[in-house]
């Protein structure tokens, strides 16, 4: 959660009508869970480069989450072309860790035999729905 925040707190900032966290930040951790399980199918699948770089994914995509919030709080505040830039610049490096992590699941699902290349497919389908909502955000606040 953004800043270490419980999920039924998050859910709720999520939900009130504020200006973050929204979309942005949701992308990213829904993405962030996409890496995770894929992590998950990483280490059963005994690979440890995919594991570690999916496990890299997922601090990274934290991180996104606070500064996709931070970058449209910032934006709200003082409409220039710096904070436009920043409401799109997060969104774009959300999708692209999100594909990435979309594209190690996949390989992993095709190479598992067992019930975790169930997870691995539930990765990537979470990674591939975060990064078109991520690419689409980046549209829209640059339009």
């Amino acid at each position: 959660m953004p800043s270490g925040q419980p999920i039924g707190e998050f859910l709720s900032d999520l939900g009130a009508r504020t200006p973050a966290p929204a979309s942005g930040t949701a992308a990213a951790l829904t993405a962030a869970m996409g890496a995770a399980l894929a992590e998950l199918a990483a280490r059963f699948a005994q690979d440890e480069e995919a594991a570690r770089r999916m496990r890299a994914l997922v601090s990274r995509l934290e991180q996104l989450a606070d500064e996709d919030a931070a970058a449209y709080t910032a934006f709200m505040a003082s409409r220039n072309e710096e904070t436009r830039r920043r409401t799109i610049e997060v969104p774009e490096e959300i999708a692209s860790c999100a594909e990435e992590a979309a594209d190690v699941a996949d390989g992993l699902a095709s190479t598992l035999r067992t019930s975790v290349a169930g997870d691995a497919e539930a990765g990537a389908a979470l990674a591939r729905a975060a990064a078109a909502v991520a690419r689409r955000l980046a549209e829209l606040n640059a339009a």
